[in-house]
């Protein structure tokens, strides 16, 4: 019984001009008024337009919120559920990154449940589906637009808590490489990195399977091939496509296996000084795989064949210290180089952050079940 798993994605249409098709799908789902989420960034870039354009087009009228924080925060959901509901919305439109599509999602889930958004936290608390919801992403990197997971700050708290639910699985998913032309290189890195990290986390996941396996270590290949292409030239449109697809097949593999210790530290760390996620995945990878990788060495030699190492040249030790190598020169050239020390983190944090990263879902499903000790020793060699 332990080898049942299960497949749970949305419908998604992946390719250039696939934002045109939101009208169509706004009808289908029988839509009156939509609730376009979006954040200002976005906006600038002008695919909130775009995608407002096109319900205009099909006849649907439509409501903007785009009052989302890089790290959307649960008073910023409980915004949206009150315009969502006073405004007569009864579909749900994200454009964005991650933080626009996890804030709608945590609108669609709050106002179907008359709840609170914090109290979901955790795995399957969501009782009653949200409304229709279709996410067009404009990073290759957060993967929300295909996942069961919502990730919402509690800054009170100073900390994210994850929101992992088939309720949060999108409707329909609008893939369209070509949004992600308007990043600039340090997005482009962070959403990447975050990318490569879903799918080295997935591949080592407890609750991995071969049907997430050919996901993750697809998404491996692609993001270590065409990361640093997408930096250097962003007009590349082979490189935007190939990182676009690198981040749904990440989105498959981890929102089924889920993740491990680097999502559970990063969301702890992230949630205190209110950092990039990407970031912080990336300041964490290599000290994570450093003290998970005797817990299977062989998935992890798997991950370095993916991201071009020979292994078979090399013994078991030098293959660990080939992908660390890997790794940190992949960060290298993407242009992440500070450490936690660099952005403010001091020694004395450490616990407290630790303890955090412990109550975090995604801890459950890391190779290797951390003690407390054994987190802030990561943390420590990450200052």
């Amino acid at each position: 019984m332990s080898n049942l798993r299960k497949f749970v994605s949305p419908e998604f249409v992946f390719g250039a001009n696939a934002l045109g098709m939101t009208g169509q799908y706004a009808r289908n789902f029988g839509a009156r008024k939509a609730l376009v989420v979006s954040d200002r960034g976005v906006c600038s870039s002008g695919w909130t337009r775009n995608v407002c354009s096109a319900l205009e087009t099909a006849g649907i009228k439509y409501e903007r919120f785009t009052d989302v924080s890089p790290n959307p925060r649960a008073e910023e959901v409980m915004q949206g559920v009150e315009i969502y509901e006073n405004r007569d919305c009864d579909v749900i439109i994200a454009v964005g990154g991650g933080s626009a599509i996890d804030c709608a999602k945590g609108i669609g889930i709050s106002s179907s449940n008359k709840k609170h958004i914090l109290e979901f936290e955790g795995v399957d608390n969501v009782d009653i589906p949200g409304p229709p919801l279709i996410c067009i992403p404009t990073t290759a990197g957060s993967s929300a637009d295909v996942s069961q997971f919502a990730i919402i700050t509690n800054r009170e708290e100073r900390v994210k808590i994850a929101i992992i639910s088939k309720a949060n699985v999108p409707d329909v998913a609008l893939i369209d490489p070509v949004t992600t032309t308007t990043m600039d290189g340090y997005l482009t890195a962070c959403t990447g990195m975050d990318a490569l990290v879903h799918g080295i986390e997935a591949f080592v996941s407890a609750a991995s399977s071969p049907i997430f396996d050919l996901h993750a270590l697809e998404a491996v290949r692609l993001i270590n091939s065409y990361l640093v292409a997408a930096i250097d030239n962003p007009g590349d449109s082979v490189a935007r496509e190939k990182m676009m697809l690198g981040s749904l097949e990440a989105g498959l593999a981890f929102s089924n296996a889920s993740l491990g210790a680097v999502h559970a530290m990063a969301h702890s760390l992230g949630g205190f000084l209110d950092l990039p996620h990407g970031e912080c995945n990336s300041m964490l990878l290599d000290h994570v795989i450093a003290y998970n990788y005797e817990a299977d060495p062989r998935r992890y030699e798997r991950i370095g064949r993916a991201m071009g190492i020979e292994t078979d040249r090399l013994a078991g030790q030098e293959r660990k210290a080939a992908l660390l190598k890997k790794i940190r020169q992949l960060k290298k050239e993407a242009g992440i180089t500070r450490t936690l020390k660099d952005i403010g983190l001091t020694k004395s944090d450490i616990p407290l952050l630790s303890r955090k990263a412990l109550q975090d879902a995604c801890i459950f499903t890391n190779p290797r079940r951390p003690h407390q000790r054994d987190i802030e020793v990561i943390y420590e060699e990450a200052l």
